[in-house]
């Protein structure tokens, strides 16, 4: 079990680090233009790997349709909402405020998969959304300002939840390899027309260095990582897991002050452990209901 969950630690400190490198590469890259290289190397990954499992499933027409709606909402508008936000918003901000989707996830569910909907949620809800007022506000009501990048983010993590509904509900007839390959094509296609319909001027970096941290994050983040993240996560109890993943905002803090500069303030400190509360509290008792 220690190497089950180290394995599984590793993956939340590479997801919790792309928020960093993310702010990184949008100073070199255009956000569209990065959604697509970004989505390229992914594609190429996967493809890859399906080819090694045997290659390519069929899917209904229905399934293909859902497809189609995951590709557009829940992999390019939530990577390209990713990048056009953190051109603005702080990575740790942006962390704290992608920690709450499951709670937004758990109402989705509730009104469209018809689970049930707990008065503890909507506690663990309050306690979340009053770490995210501290944080945004920086423990000074009269200074609230909302920074324009950082309703983006609010974009990707909507978007993100829409992505695990379809997902759960896609994964009952369509294995997970087919549904991550099959949606980040349909992503990488939409992102072709609208790198020239978004991104004035298109911003390419002709470094090398910038292309490597592009290339080694894509395919690490959304290809190894998820593949270590499942193919482990069946060993242990879903709850268990999902406390860990929780650890992305603070994984974020650490790499944003080691490779940005960027001191860790009490206040993002105290709001970190309100948001990280309420959505442990939601889900546990969501689970356990």
């Amino acid at each position: 079990m220690l190497k089950v969950y180290s394995w599984l630690t590793l993956c939340v400190i590479v997801w919790g680090s792309n928020f960093v490198f993310g702010k990184m590469l949008v100073q070199h890259f255009s956000p569209a233009m990065l959604t697509l290289l970004r989505l390229t190397f992914i594609v190429l990954f996967l493809v890859g790997f399906a080819f090694l499992k045997k290659g390519f499933k069929r899917v209904s027409k229905s399934d293909f349709l859902a497809l189609l709606f995951l590709g557009v909402v829940g992999v390019f508008i939530n990577q390209w909402s990713f990048f056009v936000g953190l051109q603005t918003a702080d990575p740790t901000t942006s962390a704290l405020v992608l920690a709450t989707t499951p709670i937004l996830t758990g109402f989705l569910a509730a009104a469209f998969l018809k689970e049930k909907l707990t008065i503890r949620m909507l506690m663990g809800s309050i306690i979340a959304i009053t770490g995210i007022y501290f944080v945004v506000t920086k423990g000074n009501s009269s200074t609230l300002h909302i920074d324009k990048g950082l309703l983006w983010i609010v974009v990707t993590m909507v978007t993100f939840a829409i992505m695990i509904i379809i997902t759960r509900v896609l994964s009952a007839r369509v294995d997970p390899i087919t549904i991550t390959l099959y949606s980040n094509i349909v992503g990488l296609v939409v992102a072709i027309p609208f790198v020239f319909l978004f991104d004035k001027p298109i911003r390419v970096s002709a470094d090398i260095s910038d292309w490597s941290l592009l290339i080694g994050t894509a395919v690490v983040v959304h290809g190894i990582a998820t593949l270590i993240w499942n193919n482990n996560i069946r060993h242990v109890d879903a709850s268990k897991a999902s406390i860990l993943s929780n650890l992305e905002p603070f994984v974020a803090m650490i790499t944003g002050l080691l490779l940005l500069y960027k001191p860790i303030t009490g206040v993002e400190i105290l709001g970190s452990l309100f948001i990280v509360g309420g959505v442990v509290f939601s889900t546990y008792q969501r689970k356990n209901a």
